[in-house]
């Protein structure tokens, strides 16, 4: 990240890191592709977002703000990130993929992928990324065709030959950051 806003390829912005965990006392996660808030949801929604405006100079708004995580954070970004459009613009999906293995237009994530033209006015900038050997890849590359037949609007990176692997997230961090935040 470093490297890219001194190159002036990505513009300025926080980027603050959670731990990816909370449960509720006697709290048993959800299933696996449920859209129930989970208790992460929540300290991301509920406490970190408003720390960060209170504490740091932000703008405060939806079209400013981005959510993206890499392997289970990749999932939690997409679950949190279209679940509160009205809060995030921005989604980035870094060898996530797990959501799309059992992918269901009509019940994944309340159904908003069969209203392309509303998710496609709300998010600025979808963007899915896998190395072409890794595990998510063989989820994430027929949910991007789908997506592209639904008409959502996206971006979907292949890192070549990588696999759940640092090079790939960097690839994916060096193809994404410099994407945010650009006044078109």
């Amino acid at each position: 990240m470093d490297n890219l806003l001194a190159a002036h390829k990505a513009v300025p912005m926080l980027v603050v890191m959670e731990h990816g965990y909370a449960n509720r006392p006697g709290e048993t996660p959800p299933p696996e592709g449920s859209t129930a808030p989970t208790a992460f949801e929540d300290v991301v929604i509920q406490d970190l977002i408003p720390t960060i405006d209170a504490r740091y100079h932000t703008i405060a708004d939806r079209e400013h703000r981005a959510i993206a995580g890499l392997s289970m954070g990749a999932n939690q970004a997409l679950q949190i990130g279209l679940g509160h459009l009205d809060t995030f613009a921005y989604i980035g999906d870094f060898s996530g993929g797990f959501p799309a293995r059992d992918f269901k237009p009509e019940t994944s994530n309340n159904g908003i992928f069969l209203r392309p033209d509303l998710l496609n006015s709300r998010l600025r900038f979808l963007w899915m990324g896998s190395g072409t050997a890794e595990l998510s890849y063989q989820y994430l590359k027929p949910f991007h065709k789908t997506l592209e037949k639904l008409g959502v609007r996206h971006v979907f990176y292949e890192s070549p030959g990588t696999s759940h692997e640092w090079l790939t997230w960097r690839r994916h961090l060096n193809d994404f950051a410099p994407r945010l935040f650009r006044v078109e």
